[in-house]
């Protein structure tokens, strides 16, 4: 049995301790907004914050979340109250396919409770493991640094 928090809730799995996060969290837990990529960490679709710190859920035993916190694109907010992060990504365009959004967005959210700043390089160095083939970046780089902006980091 692992116990582990999800998105402030205690969870427990009961199953294989070497199964993939990812499939916990899809297929046991029904958080299905986790998305997987390639299965093999190279796209950064699947990540979640696993205490605070982005990982590609693909690549995690969930033996290795025992007594720790994982988020979740879920986390974020609602579809009736978005984050701040969720609704400039929605009014920037930071979204086509959905694929690599929730990835990017977890990504995003660790760059800013760091303090990350809202210029370019900064954005796109911390967003540097996230792939995206629809949008040219552009539009994600926007979203997060008004983000950034939103609320109160330079």
């Amino acid at each position: 049995m692992i116990a582990f928090k999800v998105n402030g809730k205690k969870r427990v799995f009961k199953g294989a301790p070497f199964t993939r996060l990812i499939d916990v969290l899809r297929e046991h837990l029904r958080l299905t907004g986790t998305k997987e990529g390639c299965g093999e960490g190279e796209c950064g679709a699947c990540t979640v914050l696993l205490d605070g710190e982005p990982v590609n859920s693909c690549l995690v035993p969930v033996c290795q979340v025992e007594g720790r916190t994982v988020e979740t694109v879920e986390g974020l907010g609602s579809p009736e109250k978005l984050g701040v992060l969720q609704r400039c990504f929605l009014e920037r365009g930071g979204a086509q396919c959905g694929i690599c959004t929730p990835g990017m967005l977890m990504t995003a959210q660790a760059h800013l409770r760091r303090g990350g700043k809202s210029d370019d390089a900064s954005i796109r160095q911390a967003l540097a493991g996230n792939l995206c083939r629809c949008t040219g970046y552009r539009h994600i780089v926007e979203a997060v640094a008004e983000a950034a902006r939103a609320e109160g980091k330079r």
